[in-house]
């Protein structure tokens, strides 16, 4: 059994469950060669990425790694979603969980050579 449980929550059965749907209407639009049906089961599909990603940053999706077994049920909301995750894509856009570039003291010119001739 593995450690991982990616996908389990309700930010990705939902982000699903939207984009199956306008996947549908995408099939029945060119079953009808209806160009309006596509396009409009096509915005369905496109607007399940902002819902998937609406619904993790509130704290209905899990960071990706292993977690300790008590969290994994897919009702289980994550209480660390508001620093956000170090290794999240999704974080990251939303300008959480960004790491910070520690800050390098200035070396004095005289104490590194540039070149073997000085």
């Amino acid at each position: 059994m593995s450690l991982y449980d990616e996908g389990h929550t309700i930010a990705g059965w939902t982000g699903f469950g939207v984009a199956t749907m306008g996947s549908a209407v995408v099939g029945l639009g060119v079953c009808e060669t209806s160009l309006p049906v596509v396009d409009g089961g096509l915005a369905v599909v496109a607007v399940s990425v902002p819902v998937t990603w609406v619904l993790h940053l509130m704290g209905w999706g899990k960071p990706p790694g292993v977690r300790p077994r008590g969290e994994w049920g897919m009702r289980v909301r994550d209480g660390r979603a508001r620093e956000g995750h170090a290794e999240c894509v999704s974080c990251r856009v939303a300008g959480r969980g960004r790491r910070t570039v520690p800050v390098l003291e200035a070396v004095p010119a005289e104490s590194t050579p540039l070149s073997p001739v000085e």
